[in-house]
């Protein structure tokens, strides 16, 4: 990372209302930093791949010297459901925790979101899909990931699936950390933790990384300050002028002990997610998501396959994307090179999809909440027109 790149992240940074612990090791001073925030009692949320990975047996002891409980509830799945965030709940409630540490990916975190709603304000997950729907103040979280993906850990929102239909609900909360909000007081972003992610999930949290910094990029509700947090992310993940192989995204595909090109990848990705929290996300991730639902693709694979097609939508008339390229076409070839780097394929029918299933696919990517922020207006018919194209 280059001096410049340096002051500009740490200018960024200290505009965030999540404070920031960035550096290889500092999973060891998890515990010191919820003692810190008043922990005593704390439920660890994660997954068996994370336990297997031995992170959780790295993170309990450094809470535990530190005089904090630790509880662990390991049962979250990818694209985690009302069904993990209940389970998680009634672990929560057994043992009276006052603090919640999330540990893994995107869904480690969301999960843990959601049964902090659940704990502090009862009901369910249905009762808070919007924006600031809790009555009352959430309990403190510590995040802590593990993949360069994301970015839940600047976040204010959990995206919970419903159980039954699959659709996911956005739950947001915008107070401030310490105001009882949603979004973590601290995110500990150690570099060390996404060396043993297997590839592919390396490959899709990376790829919806990236996204995330394109789509924020170009957004009608971005802002000055998102536009900055966008290219700043963006010029991390790409490593550079983008015309020039491999980016750090590319690297970190083929080489995970690569330091520089993870610790871009996490910084980035942390940036691009709370890029969202001003601008909010486009068409790509309206399109990703009925994908999901519908057919289990995972979601940055699905958000990949979409993007390159949304951004020659968006780029008809004029280019949106100029913040991160000047021109939109050399960024949609280059979002396809990346596809084929992290070996996703570029076709619907790749994953078995009925071309004839795609007008009701169309259809509920337009009822998804970011096909309202796209900076070029999209319905239905032209939703339909980029699955045709991605076929």
């Amino acid at each position: 990372m280059t001096d410049t790149e340096l002051t500009a992240a740490s200018a960024l940074l200290a505009g965030l209302p999540t404070r920031l612990r960035f550096g290889a090791g500092t999973l060891d001073e998890l515990g010191n930093e919820a003692k810190a925030e008043g922990a005593r009692q704390v439920l660890l949320v994660t997954d068996p791949g994370i336990t297997a990975a031995g992170y959780v047996d790295r993170a309990l002891p450094s809470l535990n010297r530190a005089g904090v409980d630790a509880f662990v509830f390991d049962g979250v799945a990818e694209n985690p459901t009302t069904d993990h965030a209940a389970a998680g709940l009634e672990v929560a409630r057994m043992h009276g925790i006052d603090f919640i540490v999330a540990l893994g990916g995107g869904s480690a975190m969301d999960c843990a979101k959601g049964i902090n709603l659940l704990y502090s304000n009862g009901g369910q997950i249905a009762d808070y899909w919007g924006i600031d729907k809790a009555t009352k103040p959430l309990l403190p979280m510590i995040a802590v990931p593990t993949t360069a993906g994301t970015g839940s850990e600047a976040q204010s929102f959990a995206l919970i699936s419903d159980a039954a239909t699959r659709r996911k609900m956005a739950c947001g909360d915008r107070r401030p950390p310490r105001e009882g909000g949603l979004r973590p007081r601290v995110a500990i972003l150690d570099p060390d933790l996404t060396v043993t992610a297997p590839p592919r999930v390396t490959a899709t949290a990376g790829i919806d990384a990236v996204a995330h910094a394109v789509e924020t990029a170009a957004t009608n509700a971005r802002k000055p300050f998102s536009r900055r947090l966008s290219f700043a992310a963006w010029n991390l993940m790409t490593g550079g002028p983008p015309s020039t192989p491999p980016t750090a995204f590319e690297t970190v595909l083929h080489d995970p002990h690569d330091d520089e090109a993870r610790w871009r990848m996490l910084l980035g990705a942390h940036l691009a997610g709370a890029a969202i929290e001003q601008s909010m996300l486009g068409a790509a991730h309206a399109c990703a998501n009925p994908l999901t639902a519908r057919h289990g693709i995972p979601h940055g694979a699905a958000v990949g396959l979409m993007l390159s097609h949304v951004v020659r939508f968006n780029s008809r008339d004029d280019n949106p994307y100029a913040d991160l390229m000047p021109d939109a076409e050399p960024l949609a070839r280059l979002l396809e090179r990346f596809l084929d780097a992290a070996r996703l394929p570029r076709g619907l029918g790749d994953y078995g999809i009925a071309e004839s299933s795609l007008p009701e696919l169309a259809t509920l990517a337009a009822q998804e909440w970011t096909a309202a922020f796209n900076p070029r207006h999209v319905g239905a018919e032209d939703f339909l027109t980029m699955y045709r194209l991605a076929y």
